[in-house]
């Protein structure tokens, strides 16, 4: 697997590779830092803390700490494949099945007093809201999260779009990346993430304030059991092999947690 998102350069096109020092610039003008024990940087520097106290939380702290892929457990990649984009190897950033499927379930939902709302994001159309955009929705947001995310597919590996989005993804309230996350809630590396761990935390992303890791609600257990059966279905770490060598799509199943955004 590639750390550093270096191991296909030499295959990239001058073209390719124009658009990757492109996006990289982009990338460390939005989140000047990543990749370094600067967390505030990684969300958007300070709009992330001003935020939490616009909202009333007063003490709100961040704690981030980039790792390398090869440092992070491969149960903990396969937990965010299996319970945010099952499809990740083989689309190029779009799961447009999953798209409709979301506005139909919306539609339906629309007249309720409390709609439950699907999203379709993938993890490269997440990585692009997360590293380049605000929260929230609107037509020019969607629009430029597009664009980055077909931007990050064509000059990124796929290993380097589930690198970042490992250590970008928050876990808890203030806590991005899976390394924060393990050493916050086990006190361990993201290395040494076991299945349970790392489907626990994979069970929180659709709403890392709301739900904990390290109390997990009846809830989030049941999420929980329903991504390791997700990920005894893709076949495990060994799944990750599709990120290089792409074969054949798993069959559908149940998605789940995938939030609107």
């Amino acid at each position: 697997m590639c750390g550093g998102g270096c191991r296909c350069e030499s295959s990239l096109t001058r073209r390719q590779r124009a658009q990757y020092a492109c996006i990289e610039c982009i990338r460390l003008w939005r989140c000047n830092g990543i990749g370094t024990d600067n967390p505030e940087a990684a969300r958007g520097g300070a709009g992330c803390i001003a935020g939490a106290r616009r909202d009333g939380r007063a003490n709100y702290h961040t704690d981030y700490r980039w790792v390398d892929l090869e440092q992070i457990s491969p149960h903990a990649a396969v937990a965010v494949i299996a319970s945010e984009d099952q499809l990740f190897p083989f689309h190029a950033g779009f799961d447009f099945k999953s798209i409709r499927e979301a506005v139909r379930h919306n539609e339906a939902q629309a007249n309720r007093k409390r709609p439950h709302i699907r999203g379709a994001s993938t993890i490269s159309q997440q990585v692009s809201k997360n590293l380049f955009l605000w929260s929230g929705g609107g037509y020019l947001r969607k629009g430029l999260e597009a664009y980055f995310t077909l931007l990050i597919e064509l000059t990124w590996p796929k290993e380097r779009i589930l690198e970042v989005y490992l250590n970008v993804a928050e876990f808890g309230e203030g806590i991005y990346g899976v390394e924060a996350a393990a050493q916050r809630f086990w006190h361990k590396p993201a290395a040494r993430l076991d299945r349970w761990e790392a489907a626990t935390l994979a069970a929180v992303l659709p709403n890392p304030i709301r739900f904990r890791a390290n109390a997990p609600s009846p809830y989030i257990q049941l999420r929980r059991d329903q991504i390791l059966g997700q990920m005894r279905g893709l076949g495990g770490a060994s799944y990750l092999n599709e990120l290089e060598n792409p074969t054949a799509p798993p069959k559908a199943g149940p998605r789940g947690g995938r939030k609107a955004n």
